[in-house]
């Protein structure tokens, strides 16, 4: 992989291009005016990452579109919320105001941002993604994006992402340190179809939930460890979670009380 600008890149594009090039450990490369296909041909076909006026956009080897950041399907669920309709996530976890939550699978944080808009101001929201690059676009637009939305902006600024597999991140935290532990392994399994996900299900991690990760979030919640998974899988038993609430066609959340 290789990361690049947009034609006349601002000093700002070209300082985060070469940031980026930094943390990732791959080259960063300027773009003048070549066009995508010719710096491919010269550097030889692989990803590119290219910061543009609208943020890093991340195009994969053979993807149709790019991967870049954005809230997702947080933002119609955040707008709901305020037109006072409930959520799903919400309603299981019962979050009260200053809590400190663990979302061990952030993805693209859009259920971090719900859980830290329902932790107010006061409270705080841990987002642990294992994916060294995902983590990168996803902490630079949770620090970035405008989404024209007051509360969802102050949501994404309180939250804190983490570039580590979330068992080893549990494991260096202190019993009952956190009020909620959150997990949600979308893609060991399919279970929302969204245009928004396709360009991350070629870099996302597919590994399975492991009982030790489990063990270490019964460990570290104070009050309550949630799954999401698919509504008629079988993860819920082999992970202990007995008490399940399926409030769709599609989905499930389990929870273990602590």
């Amino acid at each position: 992989m290789f990361v690049t600008t947009s034609y006349h890149p601002a000093s700002t594009e070209l300082k985060l291009a070469k940031h980026m090039a930094a943390r990732l450990g791959c080259p960063y490369v300027e773009r003048r005016q070549s066009s995508l296909p010719r710096l491919l041909r010269i550097h030889g076909l692989q990803d590119i990452l290219v910061v543009t006026t609208k943020g890093p956009r991340f195009f994969p080897q053979g993807a149709d579109e790019p991967f870049f950041f954005h809230p997702s399907t947080a933002q119609i669920r955040l707008k709901r919320l305020l037109r006072g309709e409930a959520d799903a996530l919400l309603e299981t976890a019962e979050i009260r105001p200053g809590e400190a939550i663990l979302d061990c699978t952030a993805g693209l944080a859009s259920e971090s941002i719900l859980l830290a808009y329902a932790a107010g101001p006061q409270g705080s929201v841990t987002a642990v993604e294992s994916e060294p690059l995902v983590a990168l676009l996803v902490e630079h637009g949770l620090a970035e994006y405008c989404s024209g939305v007051a509360e969802m902006d102050e949501a994404m600024r309180r939250i804190t992402l983490a570039c580590e597999d979330h068992l080893d991140y549990l494991g260096k935290l202190a019993d009952n340190s956190m009020d909620i532990v959150y997990f949600d392994p979308m893609f060991r399994q399919t279970i929302e179809e969204t245009s928004a996900l396709a360009p991350l299900k070629t870099i996302a991690n597919y590994g399975a939930l492991r009982k030790e990760a489990v063990a270490e979030a019964r460990r570290v919640a104070r009050r309550r460890v949630i799954l999401k998974e698919n509504r008629d899988g079988d993860e819920f038993a082999r992970l202990g979670f007995s008490r399940i609430y399926r409030p769709n066609t599609k989905i499930a959340y389990g929870v273990i009380d602590v």
